[in-house]
């Protein structure tokens, strides 16, 4: 059989290159794979398939999520997965709830399994570095802002993004426009969505109006909105997620109102369902799928290659959808 050293000569690798794509196990670009690959088939080289001595199990890694009936957190999921496949590594999941008290004993179970690494999406990243675990493998942040502790994290720009669809429902002419969130202490995407929102109404001269926070886990199927409504009088309402923004549209619906022909309603996160309600929900939709693939990658390489922590952004779009109607000024 050929030699990992015939290989990686033909190739014009190094042997650990080799290595990483015969066993993919490290991250190695798909023109180098290509040429592996190839180097290997000309050669006759078979690879052999390995099981485990006895006593000895597959490597894992451990993934903190707020929720995993969340179609957001759902899709990151399937990123992680289909990644750490590949590296052989199986994947343990988590949740928190969206509650910060329960993070340290999510992450000590996650511990218990004795990861390769972590990947954690937690509450708010500046109190979560000093309630976890004082002794942590590699860790990389999920659409969460790095931290002194945590360096490394896999983010999109969660405060532009809320400042772009609010921008958007302004050149619609809204000018009373009232933000709908999960609690802030849940989730610091919502609470950096919301800060968005106030740059783009102070830009525009508009009044900021406080953001109407209710829970996530038991906030949305029962929203009401009636004093909301009386009070604000709001020609558009900007949701922090997109299941929230649905709820939205149910209460509203509840209160005899259409959407987009009395108030516009927009959201974040781009899940499938928005695209399959009449009309379409306008949305910005978020890259889950391929952020939880990075910060799978990132992970391997920092724990494999000893890589540099480093914090990745990925980008988003404005879907336009049909839920925010054009206005009139003055309104």
């Amino acid at each position: 059989m050929s030699t990992l050293e015939e290989i990686a000569s033909r190739a014009g690798c190094s042997m650990a290159t080799v290595s990483r794509v015969l066993n993919r196990s490290g991250p190695v670009s798909e023109g180098m794979v290509r040429r592996v690959r190839k180097a290997a088939s000309d050669l006759g080289y078979h690879r052999i398939e390995r099981t485990l001595p006895p006593g000895r199990r597959r490597p894992v890694i451990g993934v903190l999520i707020p929720s995993i009936t969340n179609p957001v957190f759902a899709a990151s999921l399937s990123g992680i997965q289909n990644r750490m496949r590949v590296s052989g590594h199986g994947v343990l999941i988590a949740q928190s709830d969206y509650d910060p008290s329960r993070e340290a004993d999510a992450v000590d179970y996650l511990l218990a399994e004795r990861p390769t690494g972590l990947i954690l999406t937690v509450c708010d990243p500046l109190k979560s570095q000093s309630t976890l675990p004082a002794f942590l493998p590699p860790t990389v942040l999920l659409n969460n802002l790095p931290t002194s502790r945590f360096p490394a994290a896999v983010t999109t720009d969660n405060r532009l993004a809320g400042r772009e669809i609010t921008t958007h429902l302004i050149e619609h002419g809204h000018q009373r426009i009232l933000f709908v969130s999960g609690r802030f202490e849940s989730s610091d995407r919502a609470r950096l969505r919301y800060e968005g929102y106030r740059n783009a109404m102070e830009v525009g001269g508009l009044p900021i109006k406080e953001a109407l926070q209710i829970s996530f886990t038991t906030g949305y199927d029962d929203l009401d909105l009636a004093q909301a409504m009386s009070l604000h009088r709001p020609t558009a309402i900007i949701a922090s997620n997109d299941l929230l923004a649905l709820g939205v549209i149910s209460a509203l619906r509840r209160e005899g109102l259409s959407v987009p022909g009395d108030v516009s309603v927009a959201g974040f996160d781009g899940i499938a369902i928005g695209r399959l309600v009449h009309p379409p929900l306008t949305t910005i939709e978020m890259a889950d799928a391929s952020m939880g693939a990075t910060a799978a990658s990132l992970l391997l390489d920092i724990a494999e290659n000893s890589a540099t922590p480093r914090h990745l952004t990925l980008g988003y779009k404005l879907n336009a959808g049909g839920t925010v109607r054009q206005i009139g000024q003055g309104c």
